[in-house]
């Protein structure tokens, strides 16, 4: 009985530097060339590459200064709710007396300040603002990259577990409108790239390291497994 063997699907082609001044060249060259679709991964934060990659997400801002809106309101309500009897005509309603909210406000006059003495709420409020946008910070930050992520198609390119040591890569993916397999690896080695691989979608399936483009220099970088090698 004959097994049917799936074809392995691209997810790009990637390029391997040695520097960091190299790879933010090659990505300003790369954006400048119409290619839009691509990712860079380096050892250390690299100044100007996110902007040679046009890197910039607007939902994070706006994600962070609600969240901190957010907070301000309600550290503000929080203490106006328990300090004041601003409430009280609703709180005497016998449901919410007696079943919501028994003896949740505590109105107390301290030196004859009055109830709603703002000034001393200040704190309490910046505390929340900074709680809130701070953490909306680390949670979208975490939501919009896709974490939690065990596995990504990169980890198959070849030389990848040198992104947290030594070198520095750029990859261009398959689903770029400009994305030619040949045409796209020459243009990465054209940019001073040690070398250029493609990037297999899945390690479903075990694909030859050795396998050439018609490019010199680019070689097919499979699952990086032992039955790959």
């Amino acid at each position: 009985m004959e097994t049917s063997v799936t074809q392995p699907v691209l997810y790009g082609v990637i390029a391997e530097f040695r520097d960091a001044d190299t790879i933010v060249a090659a990505a300003d060259q790369a954006r400048a060339a119409g290619y839009r679709h691509m990712d860079a991964f380096t050892p250390f934060p690299v100044h100007g590459l996110a902007e040679a990659l046009d890197f910039h997400d607007a939902r994070v801002p706006w994600m962070i200064f609600i969240a901190g809106c957010i907070g301000a309101m309600a550290g503000y309500s929080l203490q106006l709710f328990t300090s004041t009897p601003l409430l009280e005509p609703l709180l005497k309603q016998p449901f919410i007396t007696d079943v919501v909210m028994r003896n949740v406000p505590y109105p107390m006059n301290i030196g004859g300040r009055p109830y709603h003495s703002w000034p001393s709420f200040i704190p309490v409020t910046y505390e929340l603002t900074i709680l809130f946008a701070a953490g909306t910070a680390f949670l979208g930050m975490l939501l919009l990259n896709g974490f939690p992520q065990p596995y990504h198609p990169i980890f198959n390119a070849r030389n990848f577990e040198r992104a947290s040591l030594d070198r520095f890569f750029l990859c261009i993916e398959a689903r770029d409108p400009l994305f030619e397999v040949d045409k796209t690896s020459q243009f990465l080695q054209s940019l001073g790239a040690d070398l250029v691989s493609q990037v297999a979608e899945d390690s479903e399936h075990p694909i030859l390291n050795d396998v050439p483009l018609t490019s010199s220099g680019a070689v097919l970088a499979g699952s990086g497994g032992p039955e790959s090698q």
